[in-house]
C-alpha cells in the first residue's frame, strides 16, 4: 500500500479558469474536467485519491508558473462534458454506461507567496527529472515525488507543512 497523500500537478490556462477562479469558487472548491487524454485519464482512474495534494500550474500564460496548493477532495467520477454535444469536451463514442473520461473535485489549500515560474522550476537541479520541465511534456495531469513538492514549495516561499490536507481524510 502507498503512503498518502501522493503529489500531482494539474495545469490549467488562467484565461479559462485561474488560481483566482478557484479561490473565489463557492466553498473554494471545484472540478476539475475535460481530460482527454488516456494517460491522464489512467491518472485520474487509478491513481488520484481523496487527500492528495496538487500544485495547481498556469499553463499557457506569461510566464507558466506554479501558482497554488490545492488538494483533491473527491475522486474520479464521469465527466459530464463528454455526453453534452454542444460542449467543447463532447465525446460522441463515449457511453454513458460505460464512461471514457473522467473528472475529479478540488479545493484551494494556499496560494504560493511566490508563483515559481517554469525558468525557475528548470534553473533548479533538485527539479531537473520534474516531468514539466521536460521537454514535449504536454500532460495536463502530472505525478510529482515529495521530493519536487517539498522543492517546488521551497521555491514559492511555503513550508510543506503549510500545505497539509484537510483533517477530514478517511
Amino acid at each position: 500500500m502507498s503512503s498518502r497523500p501522493r503529489y500531482w500537478l494539474i495545469k490549467s490556462e488562467p484565461a479559462v479558469f485561474s488560481w483566482d477562479d478557484l479561490w473565489s469558487a463557492p466553498g473554494r472548491r471545484t472540478h476539475w474536467d475535460g481530460i482527454r487524454n488516456y494517460q491522464a485519464r489512467n491518472f485520474i482512474r487509478d491513481d488520484v485519491k481523496r487527500g492528495d495534494l496538487v500544485l495547481f500550474y498556469h499553463s499557457n500564460a506569461s510566464p507558466p508558473a506554479a501558482v497554488g496548493v490545492a488538494e483533491v477532495v473527491r475522486e474520479a467520477y464521469p465527466d459530464p462534458t463528454q455526453f453534452d454535444p454542444a460542449d467543447d469536451h463532447h465525446d460522441p463514442g463515449s457511453d454513458p454506461a460505460d464512461p471514457r473520461w473522467l473528472m475529479f473535485d478540488v479545493a484551494a489549500r494556499r496560494r504560493l507567496p511566490q508563483p515559481v515560474s517554469l525558468s525557475a522550476l528548470k534553473a533548479e537541479p533538485a527539479l531537473a527529472a520534474m516531468l514539466v520541465v521536460q521537454r514535449g511534456q504536454r500532460l495536463s495531469i502530472q505525478p510529482v515525488t515529495p521530493a519536487e513538492w517539498e522543492a517546488v514549495l521551497a521555491l514559492g516561499g511555503l513550508e510543506p507543512a503549510g500545505a497539509a490536507p484537510s483533517k477530514k481524510r478517511k
